[in-house]
């Protein structure tokens, strides 16, 4: 069963025929938010708001670890997670879609793993392509079924939030080879790879990071809050269209 995770200006998915909604109690503490589980496209799919139904959790405060035992232990065999991201390169503008393919983790303070018992062996899990390629082909394929326009490939620079960052530290982000930059990112698709759950993620650009393109001087939120009603649109078609493919 596929998990959809959405995030800022998307706390519900509306496609989504909802047949039960369930509380899972988990050794991490509580969740974002119920697992809304229902069909979409004729197919079992489970829905969790990462930031609440209310979006009242900010990025540096969401149980991630919650959130993934929770799907982990309720049979999801991939995760499709939804976030909004600003633009530091010239290749993608606001309203565009991208498909990452690679991060940079700049987060701190987070529960990062699983694996942090002392009565237990240290485990190492590989990272080196953090993106399941299969999850990403099969979104790729659904855009292109689906006439969408998606950007094939962006590293993502993942901060704590949930202040924006400052100019200088999106140029330094830029020399570091981050394309898109976001507050959720991580550590949430390592524990995806703990879990051994296939993990892509849809990124929407809903603004020009700081110091780039018209927030070369401010970020402007009311910008931030048009571009995601129109990209979110795209997003569900998206979805709703991967979830055919997979049929």
């Amino acid at each position: 069963m596929l998990a959809i995770i959405g995030g800022s200006g998307l706390t519900r998915l509306s496609t989504l025929a909802v047949a039960h909604r369930e509380v899972v109690r988990t050794p991490y503490g509580e969740p974002s938010s119920a697992l809304i589980f229902g069909q979409l496209a004729g197919q079992n799919v489970v829905f969790l708001a990462r930031h609440g139904h209310g979006h009242t959790i900010p990025p540096h405060r969401v149980n991630y670890r919650a959130n993934l035992w929770a799907l982990k232990h309720r049979d999801v065999d991939a995760i499709l997670a939804v976030a909004s991201v600003g633009a530091i390169t010239g290749t993608c503008a606001p309203g565009d879609l991208v498909l990452p393919h690679q991060l940079i983790d700049y987060t701190g303070g987070r529960e990062q793993t699983f694996f942090d018992g002392s009565d237990r062996e240290v485990v190492h899990v590989d990272f080196t392509q953090p993106y399941e390629s299969g999850l990403r082909a099969r979104c790729l394929a659904a855009a292109h079924a689906a006439h969408i326009a998606v950007h094939d490939g962006g590293v993502y620079g993942a901060v704590s939030g949930p202040r924006l960052e400052t100019a200088a530290e999106i140029d330094r982000m830029e020399r570091d080879g981050a394309t898109i930059v976001g507050m959720t990112g991580m550590p949430e698709t390592a524990l995806a790879r703990e879990l051994g759950i296939p993990y892509a993620a849809i990124a929407v650009v809903v603004n020009h990071a700081a110091g780039r393109g018209e927030s070369a001087q401010a970020v402007s939120m009311e910008r931030i809050a048009r571009v995601l009603e129109t990209a979110m649109d795209k997003v569900k078609v998206l979805i709703t269209q991967v979830v055919k493919g997979a049929a």
